[in-house]
């Protein structure tokens, strides 16, 4: 990352720690350092001091699920140090672990005086954002207690009460005071001739409404037992290409970041599930549409992911109107969030409906994962959630009134509520920005793919033909209206969107191939977006640019005017493979191999627009999540588009 700031995940907690593994608790950055559960920060310190200085650096943390660092004291060369530092870190469910090994460098006895400094603030992600938003917290108080073997940072505001407590073996022989809140473990080390001494320091996080009995693995090593053990599960059963070692390399680190994003759930019934969280730092939680589309990449390899997101969303379906959460009955949630804000409603996301293409994309993936799986059972369990969301996209989505999804700005949330989110994403070739309803392209195609699965579900599940024929009808009425309304002759493309008089926003962008995946094209259309998507303007080299290069509004800098998304580009290649144009599948596939290649086989939430032709490493866009489920599970999409070619 551009901070230096390395990223530990485990199901719904994540650190971020520095080179020296060392949490110094930064605000407004692109990523903030901490210990993160629930979306509240619960270490915003964690530094260690040798001999009151902070010890220098041989070997920084590197990228990986685990963080090892060598340090040793501040000296010159005339003096080489007393002693060595080998610091490893993890992160489990809830929970830190750190193990410090100091060995001396010496052969007399010597005294090492070791310390760290802890705080936690409680900080609310969303405070941390570099919006230059504040938010009032009256009542709130933060107090600290010294342990036997520690101390205990508490934190509470009204109803609301979090809690984080270290300790350490053996215990600290001091806890000092610092005057700033924090609270400073101190250690007087005795050590023998070259000998070693070990601590083992644990932090477990309580957040508000916590009411399992948590544990502190005993060392890193148990965390990554466990997390080795999880990553055993999601590969098993998965056939990676022989043929093309770096697909399977991808797969295989996507797979592992899979299994490291599970959060927990619940479904209709109350069951615990785990589902895919969208991704680390920001989004560490449920969202709607990026646990759909990493479930649709996985069902051909890994179908368990459906079955707990399919469940997990529908016990989430709003079933009556609200105004501040864009709520409407049968809408699928777009995110929820678990922090201080959402609970006291300074923010609306504890259960946010700001998106139009949730709710498609549930159907579509149920319908699919049927389909794949045979799996009767659920699609009866889900019918009265499956019927809701049809009839959200009749009634409030806008099917029946204006023959399309529409979406309006929501000013407390999102301006855009389709895939591209941004407050800019949606705009003509110009970059001048839609007025009124917008009805995006790429989430018709996805009601048009519900439509027509949902019709099949009816009749072959619920045994309801009347309704599928009904929805059969709905699909074709639209697909026939799009083609008449989106297409732009002059292009020969599809508009990106139309705004609320029915006039097409203009810009050339990769959306059109969502178009593809879902189907909604004629033949001869889609073989010309295909082709039309794979010309240098649009190819990068490394994937398709959300915004073709030489439009006025196109930034290789923007999130979603001109940058390259992984799993737009799966979705890209599974639609091309769709339309027949297997050759154009396999460019787009080798473009984003070859990017995951060049980055230890991890493909980052989105990356610069730059060309492959004027710069030989894909460029890093810099505010991008590094652990993306979407991203994570586009490997296997490629693998389902193209096979091991």
């Amino acid at each position: 990352m551009t901070d230096r700031h390395h990223l530990l995940v485990h199901g719904g907690t994540f650190a971020a720690v520095g080179d020296r593994g060392d949490i110094i608790g930064v605000r407004g950055n692109s990523s903030p350092d901490g210990l993160f559960v629930r979306d509240a920060r619960h270490l915003s310190r964690w530094q260690l001091t040798v001999d009151g200085a902070v010890p220098e650096t041989l070997t920084p943390v590197a990228d990986g699920d685990g963080a090892r660092c060598v340090l040793v004291p501040r000296g010159g060369r005339q003096e080489p140090p007393a002693c060595t530092l080998f610091r490893e870190q993890a992160v489990g469910d809830a929970s830190f672990v750190e193990s410090l090994r100091v060995t001396s460098n010496r052969p007399v006895p010597t005294t090492v005086r070791l310390a760290i400094t802890a705080d936690a603030d409680f900080t609310d992600q969303f405070e941390l954002r570099s919006d230059h938003r504040t938010y009032t917290k009256a009542g709130a108080v933060r107090s600290r207690q010294v342990l036997d073997h520690g101390v205990e940072f508490t934190y509470r505001r009204g109803e609301w009460r979090s809690c984080t407590t270290v300790t350490a073996e053996p215990a600290p022989d001091a806890v000092e005071e610092t005057g700033t809140g924090a609270r400073r473990l101190v250690w007087t080390l005795e050590l023998e001739p070259h000998g070693t001494a070990e601590l083992i320091l644990r932090v477990i996080a309580r957040p508000h409404g916590e009411k399992r009995a948590l544990r502190v693995p005993r060392d890193p090593a148990a965390v990554n037992e466990q997390l080795l053990a999880r990553e055993g599960e999601f590969v098993e059963g998965v056939a990676f290409p022989t043929g093309w070692p770096e697909l399977a390399a991808a797969c295989a680190r996507g797979l592992a970041d899979l299994a490291a994003l599970q959060v927990q759930a619940t479904g209709p019934d109350g069951e615990e599930l785990r589902v895919p969280a969208a991704g680390a730092p920001w989004f560490l939680t449920l969202l709607g549409r990026d646990a759909l589309l990493t479930s649709l990449f996985t069902l051909p390899h890994h179908p368990r992911l459906a079955a707990a997101t399919l469940p997990a969303l529908a016990a989430t379906q709003a079933t009556e109107t609200g105004v501040d959460a864009v709520a409407q009955p049968g809408k699928i949630v777009h995110e929820v969030r678990h922090g201080e804000l959402a609970h006291f409603g300074q923010v609306p996301y504890g259960r946010y409906y700001g998106s139009v293409d949730a709710t498609p994309l549930f159907l579509v993936l149920l319908g699919a994962y049927v389909e794949q799986t045979g799996d009767a059972a659920l699609a009866r369990r889900l019918e009265r959630h499956a019927r809701a969301a049809i009839g959200w996209m009749l009634d409030h989505g806008g099917l029946t009134s204006r023959g399309y999804l529409v979406y309006r700005a929501d000013h407390g949330g999102l301006a855009n509520q389709n895939w591209k989110d941004s407050p800019g994403a949606i705009c003509s070739a110009d970059g001048t920005r839609p007025n009124g309803p917008v009805t995006a392209a790429g989430a018709q195609g996805y009601a048009y793919d519900a439509l027509r699965r949902t019709a099949w579900v009816a009749r072959t599940v619920w045994e309801d033909t009347t309704y599928a024929d009904l929805l059969e009808q709905a699909a074709g009425d639209l697909r026939d209206r799009f083609q008449r309304d989106f297409w732009m002759p002059e292009h020969s493309f599809p508009a990106l969107a139309l705004d609320g008089n029915g006039k097409q926003v203009d810009a050339l962008a990769s959306d059109a191939g969502h178009l593809l995946w879902s189907g909604l094209l004629d033949k001869e259309y889609g073989e010309l977006v295909g082709r039309r998507l794979l010309e240098p303007d649009f190819f990068s080299g490394w994937g398709v640019r959300t915004l073709a290069a030489g439009q006025p509004a196109y930034h290789p800098l923007s999130y979603h005017r001109g940058s390259v998304w992984p799993h737009d580009n799966a979705l890209i290649a599974l639609g091309l493979a769709r339309y027949g144009l297997h050759d154009e599948a396999r460019t787009v596939a080798h473009g984003l191999v070859d990017a995951a290649t060049a980055t230890g086989h991890r493909l980052p939430e989105v990356l610069a627009g730059y060309g492959r032709d004027t710069h030989p490493e894909p460029v890093p866009y810099p505010h991008a999540c590094v652990r993306e489920s979407r991203s994570a599970a586009a490997p296997l999409a490629l693998l389902t588009a193209v096979g091991g070619a």
